[in-house]
């Protein structure tokens, strides 16, 4: 099999010849390792295009997961000049704003005074609200606008010419051999990061309703993305909902913010596209798994494993077997980041052994790879996932 057959054979809860591998990797990861230069990867779509195929290639992994919007090949424009201070770029901006490019982590968009721009809740008209992207290169504004450009787009024509950019570009480069998936950030997230979190979590409790249009608005831009995603051949789109489980909120809050919004981007994608649409929510969700497939959802992704969640396999196998594919479970810090190839090895042979029976499993880490992670316990997956995952 092709790793794209591999994954795709798994997203179907069936058996592939084995188990494949595809891990999430944080930004800083590529930035240290991929061979790219961090400006490139975070903004240019061809860069990081490259630094994503670059990694795939290394670790032998059998999907991509493409999670930065394509970039503006014409931002260099805005650049009034580029500083360097302790190891991280600054790029001063013409309008007296500053990006701080770290050497291993996400860079951060400034406002001239050190701050960071949010909308309040009550400022906020949820019929302005269409899709809000967290890793724009300006960052978010309100009413939303992409870069640098001066006027919000119409709703029909909202996502510029160049946001498929870097999904185009890796499928030139693997062609018919990797799983390509992109990304969509659910309307829960999208919320949570336009307030800033705790603004946005004493919003569904001071003004439910008004919330409840917010979350309608982004949904709608959501399922357009989503839509245009599809339209370009990916394999797979993933749900990106990392601010759903039960240390930010209840299972009755699921039920009212995240369940009917993110059950409505899985259905319309679907009804055009047959392709899966899964879910990326990590930390504890050991207690809202029937929640989570309440949804739709084609597959779980994460499962983080005590301590840094609540998700036993075992349990999660015998909830989710045959009915959605599992993905993640390997503890990417106490076992990735800082285990040594023996611990690594053993944690794998233990996730397989439990993932592996009746297929629709992809080995993982539970969360994104770390940026300090040590390459050698990444490049072991594959080898490992052929010695103890082959059906």
């Amino acid at each position: 099999m092709t790793s794209k057959q591999r994954v795709n054979t798994a997203m179907k809860m069936k058996s592939p010849d084995r188990v494949p591998v595809m891990c999430q990797i944080s930004i800083g990861h590529y930035f240290l390792h991929s061979g790219v230069n961090p400006m490139d990867i975070w903004y240019s779509a061809e860069g990081f295009a490259e630094a994503l195929v670059n990694l795939q290639r290394r670790y032998d992994f059998d999907g991509i997961l493409v999670n930065l919007p394509g970039r503006d090949p014409n931002y260099e424009k805005q650049i009034d000049r580029i500083d360097r201070h302790d190891g991280e770029n600054i790029v001063r901006w013409k309008n007296g704003n500053y990006t701080v490019v770290p050497a291993a982590d996400n860079p951060h968009y400034y406002m001239k005074d050190g701050s960071r721009y949010f909308p309040t809740f009550e400022e906020i008209q949820p019929e302005e609200l269409f899709y809000v992207e967290p890793w724009d290169i300006s960052d978010i504004t309100y009413p939303y606008t992409w870069g640098f450009e001066k006027e919000a787009r119409p709703f029909d024509e909202f996502f510029p010419p160049y946001h498929s950019d870097t999904i185009k570009a890796v499928m030139a480069r693997v062609g018919d051999t990797v799983s390509v998936h992109s990304e969509v950030f659910s309307p829960w997230s999208q919320f949570m990061e336009l307030l800033n979190y705790e603004n946005a979590l004493m919003a569904i409790v001071d003004d439910p309703g008004k919330s409840q249009a917010c979350l309608e608005r982004l949904t709608e831009g959501a399922v357009d993305l989503g839509k245009r995603q599809a339209a370009c051949g990916v394999d797979a789109i993933l749900i990106s909902s990392a601010f759903a489980g039960s240390g930010l909120i209840s299972r009755k809050h699921y039920e009212d913010f995240v369940l009917p919004y993110e059950g409505r981007i899985v259905k319309e994608i679907q009804e055009e596209f047959p392709i899966p649409v899964y879910t990326h929510t990590c930390g504890s969700i050991g207690d809202r798994l029937d929640l989570m497939m309440a949804t739709g959802t084609n597959g779980i992704d994460t499962l983080d494993p005590p301590p840094l969640g609540t998700v036993d396999l075992e349990e999660a196998k015998r909830v989710l077997g045959g009915k959605t594919f599992i993905k993640g479970n390997i503890d990417p810090v106490h076992t990735l980041l800082f285990g040594n190839l023996s611990e690594v090895k053993e944690d794998v042979r233990k996730r397989i052994s439990i993932g592996m029976p009746g297929g629709g499993y992809i080995l993982s880490s539970a969360c994104s790879v770390a940026p300090q992670t040590p390459t050698e316990n990444i490049e072991v997956l594959v080898p490992l996932a052929k010695e103890f995952g082959t059906y």
